[in-house]
């Protein structure tokens, strides 16, 4: 009679623990990225950022399409600088088409997490077609630039208040403050906080949210901030930006995209 009631606590409880340990799937998309384009290679400059993701979600990388097979199991999609033109020989890249608005609109609408990160200036950046995308959530890429600069965000700032963010320069974001999906500057560029070098320092929002539906929308205006050579404070391009937060910073806005933070 013991070893029947216990057979049935582990039939009961064993699922549920199962469950449990369920992780979110976090979809690192290539899909829009140019072939031969290398600056955010999974196995390159993202390769310590997947890594360490892989300890609270199942990290999956690539390159097909977004649409509701390839995004049936998924929590969260990452696109990281959309390619404009085609990298080298290579053919041009997939832009983001109608089909894709419609795809990826559902997918976040019902509750799906959709991060772009994207950095404007001689990185190949696309934005005329991914801004028709992200107008749905009354975002939108500007051509308007700040330099790179480490800002302490403000302890009010949802999610990632108080933390250090290394910030490796991009172009402002613009909102659209009567959208349904209720667009909110996340981070706003501080100008009492100056760039490490250079001059560029445009008054302006830098890191928006969004919440259409069920869904959670990220768009940020750096790519590099979450790369290797960030997290170690070796820098790029002569500036190495020290004392920052920016794993822990990308890890609650993955979390919080996956629906396991408040915002």
């Amino acid at each position: 009679m013991k070893k029947f009631c216990l057979l049935i606590l582990v039939f009961v409880f064993g699922p549920a623990c199962g469950a449990a340990d369920h992780k979110p799937v976090f979809l690192y998309s290539r899909y829009f990225n140019a072939p031969g384009e290398n600056r955010y290679l999974p196995d390159g400059n993202y390769k310590e950022v997947l890594d360490l993701l892989g300890k609270e979600f199942e990290v999956r990388v690539s390159d097909k399409p977004l649409n509701a097979e390839n995004l049936k199991s998924v929590n969260v999609v990452l696109v990281a600088n959309p390619s404009e033109k085609a990298a080298g020989n290579n053919p041009p890249p997939h832009h983001v088409d109608q089909n894709d608005i419609s795809e990826i609109t559902r997918f976040v609408q019902n509750g799906g997490g959709f991060i772009v990160m994207g950095n404007q200036e001689n990185h190949n950046l696309e934005i005329a077609d991914m801004n028709k995308l992200l107008s749905r959530w009354g975002i939108q890429f500007t051509n308007l630039y700040t330099d790179a600069k480490k800002l302490i965000l403000p302890q009010d700032t949802p999610v990632i208040g108080g933390l250090r963010w290394a910030y490796y320069t991009g172009n402002l974001l613009l909102l659209d403050q009567k959208n349904s999906a209720h667009p909110l500057p996340l981070v706003m560029n501080d100008l009492k906080q100056k760039p490490e070098k250079g001059e560029r320092d445009q008054p302006g929002v830098l890191m928006a949210s969004a919440r259409p539906g069920k869904g959670h929308v990220l768009v940020v205006t750096d790519a590099g901030w979450p790369c290797d050579w960030a997290f170690h404070e070796q820098g790029v391009g002569g500036v190495a930006l020290k004392g920052q937060d920016n794993w822990e910073i990308f890890r609650r806005l993955a979390l919080w995209s996956a629906g396991k933070e408040k915002h």
